[in-house]
């Protein structure tokens, strides 16, 4: 039966807890991690010593100072990105900017706010992060990776909790790659910590392009997302779009990698248009909401690899780790990759705490 949406009607008054949109079969559910169900503390922990990525000391007050920093540098750029008539991705910023104002006006946006320019973060997240914990894909995988965005945190602690591998990204690429962190390598009672950016960076290893790994499940983060095809919004930087081409390129993942998102039920929208979509743009398969699991059954295919003619020398010169892979497939082949059109970079979120 095919699935319909109308925002009259949605969500619907009685919550489908698993549904597919083409069929509405069962998903493959396990038992939620009912244990695991804990809320985080935001509280910092200071200047502490322990492991580190590179160091026998780290300064978690300078870290996260310097992340803020850099986060608050752009926000008034993003912004008039999104208002800019003539860019052709501006129905993209139509979306997001409508979906941003819904979660702040019907109160369920959650800290850090605003949520626009940013994943939002919403009410029941660590509800829609138990469904996801319930699924068989979950369950199996040994390494997930996850973004560091906040409605993901509880996703970062049930894999720790959970005995996998935790893959999660350095703060948009800028220092480095990916790190890898698992329970065994946290001081006892660190769990909360290690699913933060201060706790990667401290607890974490770096990996680089020539580690060899397989990551088994992708959690990605959305600012919204068609049920019906997959399609899926990001917050208009691209860095989950390049996350997975390096991730391609490393042989990590292949087509069969399922790629999950967590959003509210309001972030789930209907106008995504598929023929404007961009070779690079990154399908969903399965989208848990604090509500139900819906499978996409998508049909949208899933980028190859890393699409150099749409790289932009802006974006290029912002993430060393591209630039070296850039370097090594040019020394390989002998041949100068393309590069894409300039253009004027968005700006990350400012948070105010």
């Amino acid at each position: 039966m095919p699935f319909s949406l109308h925002r009259a009607t949605w969500p619907p008054a009685t919550p489908l807890l698993i549904r597919s949109p083409s069929t509405r079969r069962p998903l493959p559910v396990s038992p939620p991690l009912l244990p695991l169900r804990r809320r985080f503390s935001s509280r910092s922990s200071g200047k502490t010593e322990g492991p580190s990525s590179g160091s026998p000391s780290f300064d978690s007050v300078a870290f996260e100072s310097d992340r803020l920093r850099l986060d608050a540098e752009a926000r008034a750029s993003m912004a008039a990105a999104a208002a800019a008539a003539a860019d052709p991705k501006a129905w993209k910023w139509r979306i997001r900017k409508r979906v941003w104002d819904l979660m702040e006006a019907e109160g369920i946006a959650r800290n850090p706010r605003p949520v626009h320019h940013r994943i939002p973060n919403f009410d029941g997240a660590i509800a829609a992060a138990d469904l996801l914990g319930g699924l068989d894909a979950f369950q199996k995988a040994q390494c997930v990776k996850v973004n560091p965005d906040s409605p993901q945190k509880h996703i970062r602690f049930l894999t720790l909790a959970g005995g996998k591998k935790l893959l999660t990204p350095q703060p948009r690429l800028r220092t480095g790659f990916f790190s890898v962190l698992d329970s065994r390598m946290l001081p006892p009672g660190r769990i909360n910590e290690g699913c933060t950016s201060v706790g990667v960076a401290k607890y974490g290893k770096p990996i680089d392009l020539d580690v060899k790994i397989k990551v088994d499940l992708i959690v990605i983060g959305s600012v919204a997302v068609d049920p019906r095809t997959g399609a899926r919004l990001g917050k208009g930087e691209g860095f989950a779009e390049l996350e997975y081409g390096m991730l391609r390129y490393m042989g990590a993942i292949d087509d069969s990698t399922l790629v999950v998102t967590t959003v509210h039920d309001k972030q789930l929208v209907d106008d995504i248009p598929l023929e404007k979509l961009l070779i690079h743009d990154v399908p969903v398969d399965i989208i848990c909401t604090p509500t139900q699991v819906i499978l996409t059954n998508t049909s949208i295919p899933k980028p190859q690899g890393i699409y150099w003619e749409k790289l932009s020398p802006e974006k290029l010169g912002q993430i060393r780790i591209l630039r070296e892979l850039k370097k090594r497939i040019e020394q390989q082949t002998g041949q100068a990759l393309p590069c894409g059109p300039s253009e004027k970079l968005p700006p990350t979120a400012q948070r105010r705490r």
